[in-house]
């Protein structure tokens, strides 16, 4: 495991995400797709729509695809979620420099309707199921919860077949982004299917989420991971609170830092661990992202 240091500033052009860290994107926003209707140089867009299997959340995928021709293999694909959100992040200078790098297929998965945050689908759909419970309910929102394992059944059963469909996709290379509530769906991903994936890149992910269960689901991975070798970045902003009802605390960070040190001792898993000097919560969703991205354009 390595934990490095991370300057924002001098990774990244403020010409790819400088306005999006001023302002990072809350719910009541709404996503902006205009300029995607018509294609790039880089990439072109085409969206899919589709319902979960109860019919109750409604999803819209954007399908973003290099223009140059697959490897033999396929494309490796990126998949994000809060996808609505994740689209802002996609700038064209970023998405040239990604085309010329390892040019993954990406995948937005996110919900139908012009808010950047579903609050009421990713309450469900980003959270495990606590056993014991008779009533699954997000202790932050009050919402429905314990959808996770649907949710992530809908991706692997319908998403990734209908992606399939459109362009060849290599399933040895295939990286999960999520911030917050998604990046607590990235790590129940890891610990319960761990080779769904090749890649998890969790973002501020909700460690506080009902007293930590998260962290107890990392208990046996290294049973599970059998022959699969998968990595994970951890990424959080130094100005993050432990909890969003928390004041910042003398080390709000140590939950985040133990879990590294933690998975770090899992044979197979290769985990590396991103600080963000003086980022808060919010603008982690486009900082993490846009970092991810930048490493793929390498």
């Amino acid at each position: 495991m390595k934990i490095v240091p991370l300057l924002i500033t001098l990774l990244f052009s403020p010409v790819v995400i400088g306005q999006t860290l001023a302002a990072p994107p809350a719910r009541e926003q709404t996503v902006d797709s205009s300029r995607l209707q018509s294609d790039s140089q880089a990439y072109r867009f085409s969206t899919f729509r589709l319902d979960s299997d109860d019919g109750k959340r409604h999803y819209q995928l954007w399908v973003g695809h290099p223009n140059r021709p697959a490897p033999a293999a396929g494309y490796p694909v990126l998949w994000m979620l809060d996808g609505n959100a994740a689209m802002a992040v996609l700038q064209p200078g970023l998405l040239e420099k990604l085309a010329n790098g390892q040019a993954p297929l990406l995948v937005a998965v996110g919900y139908q309707g012009e808010q950047r945050i579903d609050r009421n689908a990713r309450s469900f759909d980003y959270t495990p199921t606590i056993a014991g419970q008779a009533e699954q309910l997000d202790p932050l929102t009050g919402l429905p919860s314990g959808g996770v394992d649907a949710f992530l059944d809908l991706l692997s059963q319908r998403m990734r077949p209908l992606v399939a469909s459109v362009a060849p996709i290599d399933t040895n290379r295939q990286t999960l982004w999520g911030h917050s509530y998604g990046g607590l769906a990235v790590l129940h991903a890891l610990f319960t299917r761990p080779g769904e994936f090749s890649q998890y890149a969790a973002a501020s992910p909700s460690l506080w989420w009902h007293d930590g269960a998260i962290g107890r689901e990392a208990h046996g991975l290294q049973q599970r991971l059998g022959q699969a070798r998968p990595s994970l970045l951890l990424m959080r902003g130094t100005a993050e609170p432990a909890s969003p009802r928390g004041q910042q605390q003398a080390d709000a960070e140590r939950p985040m830092r133990e879990l590294a040190t933690e998975l770090g001792q899992v044979n197979g898993l290769h985990v590396s661990y991103q600080r963000f000097d003086d980022l808060s919560h919010g603008a982690m969703l486009p900082a993490s992202l846009a970092h991810l991205l930048e490493t793929l354009s390498k």
